[in-house]
């Protein structure tokens, strides 16, 4: 049962934990999937009522059978809905009208059939009113303590689903099964899953915000293709971290096309995928690139172990898979240190040599492979207080013997909290489910055997959230569109972040006479709503003066003229800054996701540094030092190789501006950047040398 104290424990006992279950437009024929749901309830053991509703039937599976909704003895607290697309909603409306708590629809042809079927979804939500919905376009939900299986899916088919501490919210149905059973057959244990389809209501935020409650998860596993509601997914991803349950994430949509047509650089370097990696990032989630890791990190996590360092020892009687775990622990930063003295004459008793075993891989191949060498060997390894976690190969010598290696790892496992996992290197099912089954994590590949050590390191606590950064005032009449540097720099300037000395002029004159105002070497650039990047055109020109400020203007107007380009709105004549530090600085609103700052290495060539880091908003002052760190150029900002220190907690503000700005302008903001920002030496601050910014008209 689900915990009674969840906010949303209604909708969720009614999803796995349902008295009655209603099953529209069910089948009596068992291989049909209009026969599955009824058979698997009764199958896998649900104690409740279940009350099949088909007109043409009297029984089904020696059940009384309804023939609608209106003669159902009573109101079903959860319904299976197997109607088709179009008879869908009109159920779904009698569901509500009888009481029904919650309706699992499991008809395909709404949102993703084009414009028809988004109207048929319309409908559907309409029908539900205040009943809840899980799909359409979903395969159900299962829980397999309590045995309640609301779910056509075929993996239900398999006899033995052990039940463990993984809870699954996916937004494919067909994933949900493959995990069930690729699960089942590696002897992993769910709690919980749920595929939430096109989400006409309940979403991927809604069950993972539940299951953070739910006393039976342990661990989240999530497949997700979009996120609906950013804020509700950052308050649901937060509240499974401050209840100490692992979030696990495969996002598909990698290889997309990743960053949408920009003006800015900001927009070109922050492709969608980036986005959502800063988004998992900020809620402490895991995202996983290898589909097997979705269901192999989740059942490390779920063992509760926790590595409290980085040093792993590793116990084999192979010296070709111990090398394998070593090397792959040494590429993710993982430890595998020699064996302290105490730890090193121990095995050595134990393996009958006469000199200590201070290597690590450490090899019983001599000693052979007998239960009470393994056992002793795993019980010391994991006493060791040079060691933090143990990976213990299964060769090839226990297919002859499976009981000897699961035997000796479970009991050396007995005595200790340290993680211990195994790597299975034959090929030998029977062997890694047997292992799973005994709460050993067992893999196939060295490099999720590394992977899974990595993962299970304690977390940082996260940051105390802070205050978000402060809001500017903005001037009441923004226009929209792209902005010329002179307007941008007054809207920067309205949100703290200034730039150097500059002014507009019109002509050559008024341009030599304001460099000789500014003193020292000038900057000149066109100014125009039409052309964002400048530089590309011929619209820079550095390092002038007075002499030569002058022909410089004509030249560029010239230039600007010869290709075909609107004529300038004016020049800008600018200070030039020297001796900083170039980073770029931007803000974008993102349609899914939302706001969010961008921090890079700066200047012309800030697309080809790949040195980039984003945070969707809200932003902390503890987000924007992370920021920071995040890059390669910080170093040289602290002061590399002896090198001048930069004013970094002036950067720190900036970025916080920056976010500032973002949020006071909503849904105005496009695009928003200053590239280059300088970052000046200590104490001097930031200085903004170029900047640009794209506003909506708000609609």
């Amino acid at each position: 049962m689900s915990n009674p104290d969840t906010p949303a424990a209604d909708w969720f006992n009614a999803l796995f934990a349902p008295q009655s279950v209603a099953v529209i437009g069910a089948s009596a024929d068992p291989s049909k999937t209009g026969g599955r749901p009824v058979n698997y309830l009764r199958k896998h053991g649900f104690g409740g009522r279940i009350m099949p509703v088909n007109p043409r039937a009297d029984q089904i599976s020696g059940l009384p059978c309804y023939a609608d909704i209106a003669s159902l003895p009573e109101a079903p607290e959860a319904a299976i809905v197997l109607l088709g697309a179009n008879r869908a909603a009109a159920a779904v409306a009698d569901l509500a009208a009888r009481g029904t708590k919650l309706a699992i629809v499991l008809a395909s042809g709404f949102s993703e059939a084009g414009t028809e079927g988004q109207a048929r979804q319309r409908q559907l939500a309409e029908a539900a009113g205040s009943m809840r919905l899980l799909g359409p376009n979903t395969i159900g939900a299962v829980d397999l303590h309590s045995r309640i299986v609301l779910s056509a899916s075929g993996a239900l088919e398999a006899e033995d689903l052990p039940a463990g501490g993984i809870s699954v919210a996916s937004q494919s149905g067909g994933i949900l099964g493959a995990l069930l059973s690729r699960g089942a057959a590696r002897g992993i244990g769910f709690a919980k899953l749920a595929s939430t389809g096109n989400e006409v209501d309940l979403d991927i935020a809604d069950l993972i915000g539940a299951l953070a409650q739910d006393r039976q998860t342990r661990v989240i596993a999530a497949y997700v293709e979009g996120i609906r509601d950013a804020a509700k997914f950052r308050t649901a991803a937060e509240a499974a971290r401050a209840a100490g349950k692992p979030l696990v994430i495969y996002k598909v949509g990698r290889s997309g096309a990743g960053a949408r047509a920009a003006v800015s650089h900001t927009g070109a370097m922050a492709g969608e995928d980036r986005l959502y990696d800063a988004l998992f990032a900020q809620v402490g989630a895991i995202r996983v690139r290898d589909f097997n890791d979705l269901l192999d990190l989740p059942a490390m996590l779920a063992t509760g172990r926790a590595m409290r360092g980085n040093r792993v020892a590793v116990l084999t009687s192979t010296g070709g898979a111990g090398s394998l775990i070593a090397d792959n622990c040494g590429v993710l930063g993982l430890d595998v240190p020699l064996m302290d003295g105490a730890t090193a004459q121990g095995l050595a008793q134990i393996l009958g040599e006469d000199a200590p075993m201070t290597g690590n891989p450490v090899d019983v191949t001599l000693a052979g492979v007998k239960p009470q060498i393994m056992t002793a060997a795993t019980e010391t390894l994991l006493n060791a207080e040079g060691v933090d976690g143990v990976a213990v190969v299964v060769g090839s010598s226990a297919l002859a013997q499976p009981d000897v290696a699961v035997g000796a790892i479970r009991a050396g496992a007995e005595r200790s909290d340290k993680p211990i996992i195994a790597y299975v290197s034959p090929h030998a099912p029977h062997i890694l489910r047997a292992l799973n089954l005994q709460g050993i994590p067992a893999f196939t590949a060295p490099e999720t055997c590394a992977l899974a050590f990595r993962v299970a390191q304690t977390p940082a606590a996260p940051a105390a959230p802070g205050a978000p950064a402060p809001l500017p005032e903005l001037p009441a009449d923004l226009p929209y569109g792209t902005l010329n540097e002179a307007a941008s720099a007054r809207l920067f300037a309205a949100a703290g972040l200034h730039g150097a000395a500059h002014r507009v002029v019109a002509d050559a004159a008024e341009a030599q006479q304001t460099a000789r105002d500014l003193g020292g070497p000038v900057v000149l650039k066109l100014l125009s709503d039409a052309i964002a990047h400048k530089s590309d055109v011929g619209g820079v020109r550095l390092s002038l003066d007075a002499a030569t400020i002058g022909p410089a203007l004509e030249e560029m107007a010239a230039g600007i003229a010869r290709q075909g380009l609107p004529a300038p709105q004016g020049y800008l004549v600018q200070k030039m800054l020297q001796g900083g530090v170039e980073v770029i600085l931007g803000a974008r609103r993102d349609p899914q996701l939302g706001a969010f700052v961008l921090l890079g290495a700066g200047g012309t060539l800030a697309e080809l540094a790949d040195d980039s880091t984003m945070r969707l908003l809200p932003l902390s002052r503890a987000d924007a030092e992370s920021m920071v760190e995040d890059l390669r150029l910080s170093r040289l900002l602290r002061g590399y190789r002896g090198g001048a220190v930069h004013d970094v907690p002036a950067l720190v503000d900036a970025i916080l501006a920056m976010a500032g700005l973002a949020a006071a302008l909503g849904p105005r903001l496009s695009e928003a950047e200053i590239n280059p920002l300088f970052v000046l030496p200590e104490g001097q601050g930031v200085a903004a040398a170029d900047g640009l910014v794209v506003l909506d008209d708000g609609a």
